[in-house]
């Protein structure tokens, strides 16, 4: 193979990656997310995290106890230590545009990582343990969702996190919860078992507002109506709350009756006046209201491509 033609390749291969079938502002979108969320991650380890000993968990809380005992700069033991979980994350999480964009998010946390601690205070904005876990696990979360919005991940044990979220349908706070606990407890060991709690903490926040940066804050509702007055019951929500309504038919498993199922998506504050309504028109009724991250479409939030 000449060099131009593998230099052809190459080229080929990073304009697949960088510039996909699809708007190129939706791509440029998304590693702005990753770029953005990488940046904020960074902030949080250097002005909450690394100051206070915290362990936040992964490689990164692996790299601060490395830190702590050698002097090791931190940003360069996280990219080092992500390369062997790349195998991982291109078998489960996307192959060669997971890898470019996780690429991208750890090379961007560890650069910025070790180049803020020239500019940020060693001692950090406080030494407050709860201030520093509460705010770090915020920042850091917001870091997170970000780069989940990008369809990135942050390497590390979040690749971990990211595959028990896809595989087994565990929650993001959950999954980083339980990949990160044997690293804050190796914390425990190396600083003091206050800062292991704490660190538990950090791991729990991070992990919920990661969640609602990606997901959404959960504010719709999905519904299901089991009525015997499918007309009447979607004719009230239709009219009073201005909200569409889908008639399924379904069947009663005990009796073999069918039995029409509404299906409708609301509001938070538009829970309690539709099962006013409900009980009203079909005391009988059956209802089952979960919680919907997203509504997308009409009288919602426009239905727009993804990244």
């Amino acid at each position: 193979m000449s060099i131009r033609s593998f230099s052809d390749k190459i080229t080929g291969w990073l304009r697949q990656q960088l510039i996909p079938t699809g708007s190129p502002w939706l791509l440029a979108r998304a590693y702005l997310f990753i770029i953005l969320g990488s940046f904020v991650q960074a902030i949080a380890m250097r002005m909450f995290l690394i100051p206070a000993l915290l362990v936040s968990g992964g490689i990164s809380g692996i790299a601060q106890i490395v830190n702590y005992f050698s002097g090791w700069p931190i940003g360069l033991m996280v990219f080092v230590g992500n390369v062997p979980l790349f195998a991982l994350g291109w078998r489960h999480l996307g192959g060669k545009r997971f890898i470019f964009r996780t690429v991208v998010a750890i090379a961007v946390f560890s650069f910025f990582t070790d180049y803020l601690a020239l500019f940020f205070p060693p001692a950090g904005m406080t030494d407050d343990l709860v201030l520093n876990s509460i705010y770090g696990g915020v920042v850091l979360g917001i870091g997170l969702g970000l780069v989940y919005l990008g369809q990135g991940t942050s390497g590390g044990s979040d690749i971990l996190g990211r595959i028990l979220n896809h595989r087994l349908g565990i929650s993001i706070s959950q999954a980083y919860l339980a990949t990160d606990t044997l690293v804050v407890l190796a914390g425990g060991l190396a600083f003091d078992w206050e800062r292991a709690l704490y660190g538990l903490v950090v791991i729990y926040v991070s992990g919920l507002a990661a969640e609602m940066i990606s997901e959404g804050t959960g504010v719709y509702r999905s519904v299901m109506i089991v009525t015997n007055k499918p007309e009447d019951v979607s004719g009230k929500i239709l009219s009073v709350l201005e909200r569409g309504a889908t008639i399924l038919s379904g069947t009663g498993a005990y009796t073999g009756e069918a039995r029409p199922v509404l299906y409708c998506v609301v509001t938070r504050s538009e829970v309690n006046p539709l099962k006013t309504l409900v009980l009203e028109t079909d005391p009988t009724a059956f209802m089952v209201i979960g919680i919907a991250h997203e509504a997308l479409g009409e009288g919602f939030l426009p239905l727009k491509p993804h990244p």
